[in-house]
Parts: C-alpha cells; structure tokens; sequence
C-alpha cells in the first residue's frame, strides 16, 4: 500500500490494520508526521505537536497487540493517531485556544472527552489551529496564522474547527476532535469535502473547552463536542466512544441512544429545505443539494419538499439572542457585558426556544430526518478586516453579510438537535456539503441516513494535494508550530 493510499483510509478501516497487525501505530504516526512535513506549510493546520510521547504511546500500543488476545485488551481506537482541535484541553499538550492570553498554557489534565478517547486507546500528537476564543467562522490567529483550505489555499477551510477538518481531509490524522456552537464543525466539514457529526446537546461532555481564560468548567449554552472524519462509519465510532455523562452524573446516569429508525434507505421518511428568501444559497450548491435528496428518492426513500412549520427567520432571531451570551464569555468585559444583555431577556428567549423544540420534536413524528444546507454561500477567499459581524460574502451575485449565513446550522444548533454532514460534490473545485439532521437524542438516525448519501454520492474525496503528497506552495504567515510542552522560543518546528 501506498503511504498516501494508508493515510487516506477511514479510521475504522486503519483500526482493523492495526488490530490485526497489518500496520503498526507506531508506522502509522510517522506516515502522519511526514505528511504533515511535507503537506502542513501551507496548510498550517497543526499548529503544536508532541512528537516524543506520541511515539511512546504508539510503541505501547503496539506492544499491547503484540501480546495476544488483542479483543481482552484494547479499546475501538487502540494505536489510531490523531490530532485535537486547539481549542480543547489536552494534558501535558500547549492548548491556546488560539489566543496569546494563554500562548503558554500547558493543562495537567485531558478534557473528559479527550480523556474517552485515550481510554479507547487514541494517541494524540498534536493539536490543530482555530479562530481566537473559536470566534470566527475562518481560521486564523495572532499565534499561529492562517489555515488554508486544501481545494483552493487562497481560500478559507471555514471556522472555527479549520485546521481540524484540513487534518483529516489531507490526511494527517486519523480523525479529529472539534467543538460547535455556531456552525463550527459543519461549516469546514463542508469546505473541506469531510464527515462531521454536531450531536444533540449534551451528549457529549464539553468540559476543558477554551473559550476565555480560566474556560472549560461549565457547559456552553448550544455548544457541543463532535468528530470530524473520512466516513460516517468512523463518525458513528467515535459517537459510541465519546457520548456519556461527565463524572460528576455518571454516578446515575447512563447513556442509551436508540437505534436508527430505519436501516433501508427505501424505508427513510425525509424532508427537505434546500433554500430560503430569508437566506438564499448559491444556486450551484444548491442544485448540487437537489442532486443529493434526488438521490436518496431514487433509491426509494419518501422524500418530500417539506419542513418544520419554522420561520428561519424567526429561528436565526432566537438563535443570535441566545449565542450571544454564550460566547460573551470569549469578549473584553464592556463588550462581554454588552452582548450578554440580561437574564430576563435570555429567559424569554429560552422560552421561545422550547416552543421551537416542540415543534420539531412533533415534526419528526411524522419524518426521520431534514435535508438542509450547511452554508448559503462557496468556501469564500480568506477576509481577516474586522470581524464576522464587519465583513460581506459574496452569494449569487450579491453581497451579503458574513454573519447572516449562520441561519442554517443556527436553525438546528438552537434546536438542540444533531446533524450530520457529507460531502455531497464539488462546484468546480469547492466542495459542498450536506445536513442530515434528526430528532434530539436519535443520532444515530441522521447518521445512518448520512452514510446512505455517502454510498450513492461517494463520500469523502481528498483534495488533490492531498494524492500527490506535494504543496507546490509558499508557506502561509503566522507563528511556529511548538512541541508540547512549551512555547519553541528558537520559531522551529520540531516533530
């Protein structure tokens, strides 16, 4: 096998290599690190790594497979090497959150997602870059620079978990751990032709998220802890390993997602939304998305053009009230203070949100699943002036307001729902994906549904850089990648 052919595969097919001695953890790490020498200058999506402990813990995992009755010993993920999404604490690895405010925070402890992961038996070697505080829908900060979008690298891969969906679509982790509040999983799985899972709030813990300084031990209102990978097989893994209580609630609770609710494709009951006046998308995605509903029809699921009795601008209303006092945490004080406006008012909004929820929840009574656009709008040029509130995209010949193309994924995040999404083509060389999204707590429906798109469409194809293992490119602007431990003070960036 070729190594680009290996570091392409899906997790779950690397894991059978791994388990049945076919490839090494240890081999597989360094395929990874040299692809990232190779792939990541102008990339820039991981941006610190800890080279060293990584291969002890590869090699221990290796030792573990070699000692027999692997299926007594090792968890789903034994020896599978991956990166983790800058803003999530990982123990003994520099996690910033992207911000220079904490540009030597090294934490002690893993995040309790994290920390499922490694006892599934993940190796973590690195972590990948994010917007500061996760605040953006690009990837960029003062610390570490620009991630480029592997289809186009004048071009932004989508915030704030950027750098971890160009890692998995170059191939430089087996998958990746990333954080959504906003968008911030769905939009670079679909600017990067990736799988990302957003599950129902609260299915997975969001402890050790950097969202502010001193961040990561409450919950974030609509925020979530999801995978990002090469296929939906390796999304519904990493699901089972990550969803559960904190530790604090695991002394009585326990989780018991259902099974989907169909597993023939011709048996699916689906709604679609594939465009709204309230936020247009691109005429060529959107054809691209009709492709992608006609697809499931042919194959025999009962697909019609209908939606939740839901005013997307009236959901997008709710939505912006209630993020912003979520993310005013992230903000300088006066700021933070202003956007957070005052618990009367979210409490209204919270109430409004509920009847929202219900009528979702007596939507999905009759359909298993929504098909609905990830973004309105192309993977756009790289605009870092001002902010996401100050800057204009451009959407079938029209400026529009960089803000105002949340109301997709802001319409199912305030839902509290999951969504899954998939690469569902390309206009000309920019991907566009898809969100299959379900009822609250049934993930494993919208998953299910997601994997059967992937099997009429295609799924997950690597960029072209990513096959031929060569950039042909200058490297982008921005700070050293670092080891572990510390700041690198010399500006190399050891492996």
């Amino acid at each position: 096998m070729a190594d680009d052919e290996i570091c392409l595969r899906p997790a779950t097919e690397l894991a059978q290599l791994i388990r049945t001695r076919q490839l090494s953890s240890r081999e597989l790490l360094e395929l990874y690190l040299g692809r990232m020498d190779r792939l990541d200058p102008v990339l820039n999506a991981v941006v610190t790594v800890d080279a060293d402990r990584a291969r002890a813990d590869a090699a221990r995992a290796d030792q573990l497979t070699a000692a027999g009755d692997p299926d007594a010993a090792i968890g789903p993920l034994h020896g599978l090497p991956m990166t983790v999404k800058d803003a999530i604490e990982v123990g003994g690895i520099r996690s910033t959150g992207g911000s220079p405010a904490l540009s030597d925070h090294v934490p002690t402890a893993d995040a309790p997602a994290v920390a499922r992961l490694r006892r599934a038996g993940a190796v973590i070697f690195g972590k990948t870059n994010v917007p500061e505080w996760s605040g953006d829908i690009q990837t960029f900060n003062p610390l570490f620079g620009t991630t480029n979008n592997p289809w186009d690298p004048t071009r932004t891969p989508g915030g704030s978990s950027g750098g971890p969906a160009v890692a998995v679509a170059t191939g430089l982790t087996a998958f990746e751990l990333g954080t959504d509040i906003g968008g911030s999983i769905r939009i670079p799985s679909s600017f990067t032709g990736v799988c990302g899972h957003k599950p129902s709030f609260g299915l997975v813990s969001q402890r050790g998220y950097l969202d502010s300084v001193g961040g990561g031990t409450t919950d974030a209102d609509i925020n979530v802890f999801g995978p990002i990978a090469r296929s939906v097989d390796d999304l519904s893994l990493l699901l089972d390993v990550l969803g559960g209580p904190d530790t604090d609630r695991a002394v009585a609770w326990r989780l018991d997602l259902p099974e989907p609710r169909r597993r023939d494709p011709a048996r699916f009951r689906v709604g679609t939304w594939l465009d709204d006046p309230f936020c247009p998308v691109e005429s060529s995605a959107r054809l691209l998305l009709e492709e992608a509903a006609g697809a499931l029809g042919r194959a025999g699921a009962d697909v019609s053009d209908a939606r939740p009795p839901i005013e997307l601008a009236e959901a997008r209303r709710i939505f912006d009230h209630l993020l912003l006092p979520a993310i005013s945490v992230s903000q300088e004080a006066g700021i933070g203070q202003a956007l957070a406006g005052n618990h009367r008012d979210w409490l209204e909004m919270d109430r409004r949100r509920a009847g929202l929820r219900r009528v979702w929840a007596e939507w999905f009574r009759d359909f298993d699943a929504l098909l609905c656009p990830v973004m309105p709008m192309l993977p756009f040029p790289h605009d870092q002036e001002g902010t996401v509130g100050d800057r204009w995209v451009i959407v079938n010949g029209r400026s529009t307001p960089q803000a105002d193309c949340l109301a997709w994924t802001g319409l199912v995040g305030v839902a509290y729902l999951p969504s899954t999404v998939v690469p569902v083509g390309r206009v000309g060389d920019l991907p566009v994906g898809i969100q299959v999204v379900g009822p609250y707590l049934e993930d494993r429906t919208p998953l299910a549904l997601a994997a059967h798109l992937t099997e009429l469409l295609g799924g997950y194809q690597p960029p072209p850089m990513a096959r031929s293992g060569q950039t042909g490119g200058e490297p982008p602007t921005g700070g050293p990648r670092t080891t572990g431990s510390a700041p690198d003070p010399s500006g190399s960036r050891p492996v």
